[in-house]
């Protein structure tokens, strides 16, 4: 060691290891790999590389297991965000990530750095964002804090993607009483680029300049990686400083100007300052490009006195990336920077050395091999305990409601069905003028540019379908998003995944994650629907209470003809409604067990991935063939709850046949067995519609036909529109009117 290094060393004491989140052996273990002590610098370098955050180290044994390619994909994971082919020299480009335990501390900040983190995974390789979408997750509506959450959440969410100009087409949001002190807040991004302009991280190249661009660097979100690998106590709200606080107006910027300099041949690869900042961007490009990266900290633009190199190499600040440029191309690269009013600034250079070398003031703070830092982090294959999987819930033992339609309003009207408009329309649905399907249907669509394709684009999960049985529920996840997608006319094309999960030390809790790959895995093989991208969320607990598991699925499709399309509304007076698809009666694990039995149990429904291929093979067909006016798959609430929400959408009403088998009707009716597709088919083609599916061997039959402004069950009762409607859309807004506690 130096002189300058030795001057530079702090006494490293068990308490400053414990604060940088090192478990068990895992400070000897870096002493052994290092053959010294770290300075203090090296320590914050080592503690956010090997975070969960950023290494996922107890997960990524079991995420190599996933099928990731695919004729379709450019890029899987490894990189910002997967790349996948939708022809015409065109590429889609798509992640998930979380900003949960931030978005809990300091709501508004936590969700709308969210948001701009994962646009900056998407437009660092060269896409431009086109559509956000994003999961949230709430606790229960009760609980004194969630009104204060779902405020700050749904503000920072809006301003965020306002600002900056990009459409929120879709998402979901749910209310549980598991969410109470961890809420979950996963955001998606979808970008456009040209399949020979993708920019990748890998820094290639010795002797080239290492260019910092964007906004200062501050002390906001230092130590943020790792605190998003911890779980929460009663003192959670004082890691508030580890929140980052982002600049929406600064990201429209950063995204033009890299989008310009990106016209050009000047850069040689590129990366975003996410977690970990400085540290995870240059480890990562260098370790990629099997080089090494000497940084003067001294030229870093900084918005705060006497930063220290440990502050300004694990600060999270904002809307910040880092650029290797090729020789002689740093004032054209400047120019435009400056022209954007946006700092720029050289601060290092790639070198031949396989080391990072961070220097400050004329002293060297950190002297690394890159890859050590990059490829050291611990594997575990942590014990795991998968539970046998719940026997089904017969229908009979799930008692009937007194009236089959009060049940319906009751249900469409609770926190787990009432409308999430007062949510998305506090986003910017329609900016860029692309967007064909908006928030609300079963999945969002935005038109490529200038033609006649479009993207579709979806996210879903059940998580008490995965807390029943992890395996059967994760299929269900990406099984729900493969429909979603067919339900508009889209072919399915990629998923991404957002894994939030509790503690990964608890076997049980690895249980849950193992068997959600498991299922992941299953359904994306046989849908040939690979995972191109994804996050890994654990740790999401509070004093020992875990979160429900959440393995949140995002999905992305392409539509051949954006004028062959579907929605879920009813259209056509006098047109037939069709289910398509098995019927159990399946009401284990269903909302309308929860609600009229006040219990969740029994096994999950039942996937068949064999029936959901052929069911969207042929949906998607019927609606490029024009023979049906609405398409809507039945999930939550089963068939009555999907009926009704179409009559909704489309303001038209329906009026349904008798059930004539031997399942007792609310099962048929409440039931939430999956692969099913509602249809609305003119009387002329809709024995046409039923004999395909039946030469299938896909069960269809008519069950009722679309018809005045009631929801009727023929000889029995009646339900008008405007009372369902006043039920469904009012439960939220009034909510988020009371008084905040």
């Amino acid at each position: 060691m130096t002189d300058a290094n030795a001057a530079a060393q702090t006494t490293i004491t068990p308490e400053i290891v414990a604060e940088h989140g090192f478990k068990g052996d895992e400070y000897p273990n870096l002493l052994k790999i290092l053959g010294r002590e770290p300075t203090l610098t090296e320590l914050g370098i080592f503690s956010v590389m090997w975070s969960e955050h950023c290494s996922y180290k107890s997960s990524r044994y079991w995420l190599k297991t996933l099928p990731t390619s695919g004729p379709l994909v450019i890029q899987g994971p490894g990189e910002n965000a997967g790349v996948v082919d939708i022809g015409d020299g065109d590429a889609a480009i798509f992640k998930m990530e979380s900003h949960n335990h931030p978005s809990y501390i300091e709501p508004f900040q936590g969700a709308a750095t969210g948001v701009g983190g994962i646009m900056r995974d998407v437009f660092t390789m060269g896409a431009r964002p086109v559509a956000n979408l994003n999961a949230l997750r709430f606790g229960a509506p009760e609980h004194r804090k969630t009104r204060h959450l779902v405020n700050g959440v749904v503000a920072g969410i809006a301003h965020y993607g306002n600002c900056t100009g990009v459409p929120t087409i879709g998402g979901e949001t749910n209310f549980d009483m598991g969410y109470d002190n961890n809420i979950l807040v996963n955001a998606m991004c979808v970008g456009l680029a040209k399949t020979d302009n993708i920019f990748y991280s890998a820094a290639k190249g010795v002797g080239l300049p290492v260019v910092y661009v964007g906004s200062k660097t501050g002390r906001d979100g230092i130590h943020g990686a790792t605190m998003a690998s911890a779980e929460f106590d009663d003192k959670s709200d004082e890691k508030r400083p580890t929140v980052q606080v982002g600049d929406p107006f600064t990201e429209k910027l950063l995204i033009e100007a890299c989008l310009e300099l990106m016209a050009t041949d000047a850069i040689s690869s590129i990366q975003d300052m996410g977690a970990a900042g400085l540290t995870s961007s240059t480890a990562e490009m260098a370790d990629k490009g099997g080089v090494g990266i000497t940084l003067n900290l001294d030229h870093v633009p900084q918005r705060e006195e006497h930063m220290t190199a440990y502050e300004m190499m694990l600060s999270e600040s904002q809307e910040r990336m880092l650029m290797i440029l090729k020789p002689g191309r740093e004032a054209e690269a400047e120019a435009i920077f400056r022209k954007w009013e946006l700092d720029f600034a050289v601060i290092g250079e790639t070198t031949d050395t396989g080391r990072l070398i961070v220097k400050h003031h004329g002293r060297i703070e950190a002297d690394l091999p890159v890859p050590v830092l990059a490829n050291s982090a611990p594997m575990y294959q942590r014990p795991w305990v998968l539970p046998a999987p719940p026997k089904q819930v017969l229908p009979e033992w799930v008692p009937a409601p007194n009236s089959t339609l009060g049940a319906l309003k009751d249900m469409i009207g609770s926190p787990h069905l009432a409308s999430r408009r007062w949510i998305y329309q506090q986003y910017d649905h329609m900016v860029m003028g692309d967007t064909v399907i908006r928030p609300g249907g079963d999945a969002g669509v935005v038109r490529v540019h200038g033609t006649n394709k479009g993207i579709a684009a979806c996210c879903d999960v059940t998580p008490r379908y995965v807390f029943a049985d992890p395996v059967m529920g994760t299929k269900q996840a990406v099984t729900e998003c493969w429909r979603n997608l067919c339900c508009v006319g889209a072919d399915p094309i990629a998923i991404t995944d957002n894994m939030n999960f509790a503690n990964p030390e608890r076997p049980e809790i690895m249980g849950q994650f193992v068997g959600a790959v498991k299922g992941m895995d299953e359904a994306c093989r046989a849908l040939d629907f690979p995972v191109v991208s994804g996050n890994v969320s654990l740790y999401n607990e509070t004093n020992g209470i875990s979160i429900p598991p959440t393995p949140a699925i995002g999905a992305v499709g392409k539509v051949p003809d954006v004028s062959k399309m579907a929605d879920i509304g009813f259209r056509h007076d006098g047109d037939l409604v069709i289910v398509i698809g098995r019927e159990q009666g399946w009401l284990g694990q269903s909302l309308y067990q929860l609600m009229f039995a006040d219990k969740l149990e029994g096994a999950p429904p039942e996937v068949d991935l064999a029936d959901e291929l052929k069911a969207g093979k042929l949906i998607r067909a019927l609606i490029r063939e024009g023979r049906v006016s609405a398409v809507h798959d039945c999930s939550d609430g089963g068939l009555l709850v999907a009926i009704a929400e179409m009559a909704l959408a489309g303001g038209k009403g329906a009026e349904l046949f008798p059930y004539e088998g031997k399942l007792p009707s609310h099962a048929i009716w409440f039931g939430e067995d999956q692969g099913r597709y509602v249809v609305a088919v003119s009387p002329n083609k809709a024995e046409e519609v039923v004999e395909r599916a039946r030469l299938l061997a896909l069960p269809a039959r008519i069950v009722g036909k679309v018809t005045g402004d009631c929801i009727a069950l023929k000889g029995e009762s009646f339900l008008p529109l405007d009372e369902l409607r006043d039920a469904h859309e009012g439960w939220l807004p009034g909510y988020m009117d009371n008084p905040l506690e």
